[in-house]
């Protein structure tokens, strides 16, 4: 029987290395040498040292903040309405349908909503308020990559609070614990998990954002993903686009470390 079990975890070790582990060291490997395939460590001591590479950190470190809180925001409360709905599968469901859609399609479909004469204009027109430059600002693309989010940040929580035992929530309201101290008390602590493993699902994504900079964004927000992008399509400098890499990677272990589930001190071995 067990010589079965390792038997059928062949594919997925060997999928593990040749397309998780063999692109993580080749990355490692060309972020060691230069333009003209000299050995060097010049690419990580500019990265270190120039300010516009340091800039671009911080704003893929800001926004993807800004995107992961503002589909926290909207997911949390949208993902315990639906444990409340009667066909709440078929509505979770719609939520993620959108995910099928190629990110092109609803990327320039974002640009005809957001654009001169696409819907929002004509609608702030309609009522007086006139035509607005919604179209390549931070507000933009905000909106777009935190719709795209959400359903990554959904699906975790909901599936959290699917979970929590209804009976400690009774036993919460029988001992006089107001709705409030209910949630507060019993099912925000026991959907932690579902939290954490959406955050790590939006973050980590939207640290290498590049496709929506330059459509929805304009090229006004820049940040590393599109560093990344300009080094091996345009400049050929695919050394520092790998050390880029390499510190796109190193933060998101961190930020795996930092959400991953914690094993309490003392707990029993099965």
């Amino acid at each position: 029987m067990t010589q079965s079990k390792r038997f059928y975890t062949i594919p997925y070790f060997l999928w593990i290395a040749l397309f998780v582990i063999a692109p993580v060291i080749l990355i490692i490997y060309q972020s060691f040498f230069d333009i003209n395939g000299q050995f060097t460590l010049s690419n990580y001591q500019q990265y270190l040292t120039s300010g516009t590479y340091l800039s671009m950190t911080f704003n893929s470190l800001f926004y993807a903040l800004l995107i992961t809180l503002f589909t926290l925001v909207i997911s949390y409360p949208t993902a315990y309405f639906l444990t409340k709905l009667k066909h709440k599968q078929l509505w979770l469901m719609l939520i993620i349908l959108p995910t099928w859609i190629n990110l092109l399609l609803k990327a320039y479909a974002f640009i005809g909503i957001f654009s001169i004469h696409g819907g929002i204009n004509n609608f702030l027109d309609t009522v007086g308020i006139g035509t607005q430059q919604l179209l390549f600002t931070n507000f933009s693309f905000l909106t777009v990559a935190t719709y795209i989010e959400i359903p990554f940040m959904i699906l975790p929580i909901f599936n959290a609070l699917e979970e929590i035992n209804p009976s400690l929530i009774f036993a919460s309201r029988d001992l006089g614990a107001s709705n409030f101290e209910t949630f507060r008390r019993v099912i925000f602590p026991l959907s932690l998990n579902g939290v954490k493993s959406g955050v790590q699902a939006v973050f980590i994504p939207s640290l290498s954002l590049f496709m929506l900079t330059r459509l929805i964004g304009g090229n006004r927000v820049i940040t590393l993903g599109t560093a990344i992008e300009q080094h091996f399509l345009v400049t050929q400098n695919w050394g520092m686009g790998s050390t880029i890499g390499v510190v796109l990677i190193i933060a998101m272990f961190i930020i795996m470390m930092l959400t991953g589930e914690k094993k309490k001190k003392g707990a029993k071995k099965k």
